[in-house]
């Protein structure tokens, strides 16, 4: 005989062969199982004297809880229709729980009470007859308020006719529905929730109520509109990323096909950031990058899109544009606006973007066609300085020349290509041969000797510098140890080091193992390091810096003038020659403003006790300027130009 069910401690549904398939919060508070861990397991793990629906439960059962511990449990079933599938619902009561209490086992309507979901309980006819706390905190409305009323005043307003009409088709044929509904809570606001409707049958199979369980879905949507968000979206600006970069650019194309227009994408660089992220710190450099992209969006028009693809590469996505004036004219408009300098953390500074501009359909009708050629754009403009390209075929003709020329790079040093040219430094007073910078110079296989300055920021982008600047060490190591045993006394070899070199963890070891294997005494060689890279971090450049000194090697501080240190940090270097750039040598007789910086200079490294060398000498004039204020050292082809070892050589042996 099927007992009248009254719900009231934990209310478990299981299938006819006794596998539970719900297990409610209440289940857990009595039997101490999570609801993942009950789900799929059987009854009789729970309740061992459970046979079926034959079970006789005129007696207590025997219940097992999780911590091995049994109690009396009085137990009511009810057979439910759920769709096509015939449920058994099991309300379990503590009876221990009863007697220790002194009162009846928790109600129904308790359980009801403290479930969280909400729920409603409605007649045949849909009034209202009762609804449980959780649907009162998710609704805003008093059960007062609710009981006596037909569900449509929860309507959201979002659902037609037909989605109702569906519902309660497929209540009347099966006896449920499930779904997703966004209803209106009293204050107005809509939201949405997962929705369970059951019809409660008797015995006779009569419908004698409807049972609504419903989960609010709000936090979930909450979440998952943050998950979407933070998937597509830059995390530090909040502008689209590169994956919503690629699905914008798409539409915009198509847009421009369908409407027979335009479109036009931008990518942007701004230069020198790194250089202010590295001096500056992380902090300020993020907000410089947020204040950018605000700047850029209050520039570009409201239809129009900006991303950030990472680090500082920004892109602008034009749509819907008449002809290529208007893109010119937003390139410069953002260009302007960076004539505004940016205000951070007590710091001004003036930040310049290059940018490059491609458009839809002259520059490519495929969108990673148009995002590769504004990007070859943008580095042309980089090149050029602070500007802004259009994209021309003829920039792919380079940029694969670029990459060849970076293969051929990549096999350079396999092939034996590097030769190490020297430059003669001498004694501004007595014009004696004091030492040699060291310069790497590329004898290409095909394309013969190629200038530093182009593959030497090649090297450096791709990590090569590395590599070539060992090699570069232990070649003039090698050479100077082999003119100081033949008979050249008194020589030191001055080699650079690039910035990514210098902030090799190993290159205090490098430095001493090429000594050891070469056999050079540590103060025959000279390390020059610019000022830039001296000051990106000071505290580490002194360390590195002083540990190098203990093997005796000279440190230089080359380019000098170029950066922006200051005297106070300047003083605790342990460097022995600071080097005028050749940019203040050039002009140093005829400008005023250069010849000041040239002669401070030498005033400023005189103080400290420091040697100054000047390069790029080219004419007696310049050289009569830097003697007569006492500059020590001076190397340009005022004497000689780098040579080969060879001919260095047979130098010494003619001045010898």
């Amino acid at each position: 005989m099927i007992r009248h069910l009254q719900i009231r401690d934990a209310v478990l549904t299981i299938d006819t062969s006794g596998v539970i398939r719900s297990f409610p919060e209440s289940g857990t508070l009595l039997f101490g199982y999570e609801q993942h861990e009950a789900v799929g397991q059987p009854i009789t793990r729970f309740l061992p004297g459970w046979t079926g629906p034959e079970t006789d439960l005129t007696a207590p059962l025997q219940a097992v809880r999780r911590d091995g511990s049994a109690f009396d449990a009085e137990v009511e079933h009810s057979l439910v229709s759920a769709g096509d599938e015939q449920l058994w619902v099991l309300c379990v009561r503590d009876l221990v729980m009863r007697r220790h209490a002194g009162v009846a086992a928790l109600s129904a309507v308790s359980v009801l009470e403290h479930t969280l979901q909400g729920i409603m309980i409605t007649s045949p006819d849909g009034t209202i007859q009762y609804v449980n706390r959780a649907f009162v905190h998710s609704t805003g409305y008093t059960a007062s308020e609710a009981v006596g009323q037909n569900p449509r005043f929860l309507q959201s307003g979002w659902h037609n006719c037909d989605f109702y009409s569906s519902m309660w088709n497929e209540i009347q044929a099966t006896g449920s529905w499930a779904g997703e509904i966004w209803n209106r809570r009293k204050n107005g606001e809509i939201f949405p929730e997962w929705l369970n409707i059951v019809a409660v049958h008797d015995e006779n199979g009569e419908i004698i109520r409807f049972a609504a369980l419903f989960s609010d879905m709000s936090k979930l949507k909450q979440d998952e509109a943050r998950m979407h968000h933070q998937t597509y979206h830059d995390t530090l600006t909040g502008l689209p990323n590169r994956i919503l970069f690629m699905d914008r650019l798409a539409l915009a194309v198509a847009d421009a096909e369908r409407l027979d227009l335009k479109a036009a994408v931008m990518f942007l660089d701004i230069d020198r950031f790194k250089l202010i992220n590295d001096t500056l710190g992380h902090d300020v450099g993020d907000r410089l990058l947020q204040e950018i992209a605000q700047r850029l969006t209050d520039t570009v028009r409201d239809r129009d899109t900006v991303c950030r693809l990472g680090g500082d590469e920004f892109t602008v996505i034009m749509e819907n544009i008449a002809d290529t004036e208007e893109a010119i004219l937003m390139a410069q408009r953002i260009l302007d606006t960076f004539m505004v300098p940016f205000c951070i953390a007590d710091h001004e500074f003036f930040v310049t973007p290059s940018i490059g501009v491609a458009l839809y359909p002259d520059d490519g009708i495929v969108i990673d066609t148009l995002a590769k050629n504004a990007d070859t754009a943008m580095y042309r403009a980089k090149e050029h300085g602070n500007n802004y390209q259009l994209y021309s075929p003829a920039m792919n003709s380079q940029a694969l020349e670029r990459l060849n020329l970076e293969n051929d790079l990549r096999r350079a040093l396999d092939r034996g290509e590097f030769v190490v040219h020297y430059q003669p430094q001498l004694h501004i007073s007595t014009g004696q041969i004091i030492g040699m910078e060291a310069l790497v110079r590329w004898n290409h296989h095909r394309r013969g000797l190629i200038s530093p300055a182009e593959f030497i920021p090649l090297a450096e982008e791709t990590g090569l510098i590395v590599q070539i600047g060992e090699w570069v060490l232990r070649t003039a190591c090698l050479q100077c140890k082999k003119w100081l045993d033949s008979g050249y006394p008194g020589l030191r070899v001055a080699v650079n080091l690039s910035a990514r070199q210098f902030q090799q963890k190993n290159i205090v070891e490098m430095v001493e193992r090429i000594l050891q294997e070469t056999g050079l005494p540590g103060q025959m060689l000279e390390l020059e390091i610019t000022e830039s890279v001296a000051m990106r971090h000071v505290e580490h450049a002194i360390s590195i810096l002083e540990q190098l000194k203990q093997l005796g090697v000279q440190i230089s501080i080359d380019d000098f003038g170029t950066g922006y240190s200051s005297l106070s940090y300047l003083k605790k270097f342990p460097i022995q020659t600071l080097k005028i750039d050749k940019s203040f040598v050039h002009d140093i007789s005829d400008s005023q403003d250069d010849g000041a910086i040239a002669a401070s200079v030498i005033v400023m490294a005189h103080s400290l006790k420091l040697n100054v060398i000047a390069e790029g000498v080219e004419t007696e004039e310049q050289l009569d300027f830097l003697r007569e204020r006492d500059c020590d050292e001076f190397q340009g082809y005022l004497f000689s130009g780098p040579l080969t070892a060879e001919k260095f050589e047979e130098m010494l042996k003619m001045r010898k």
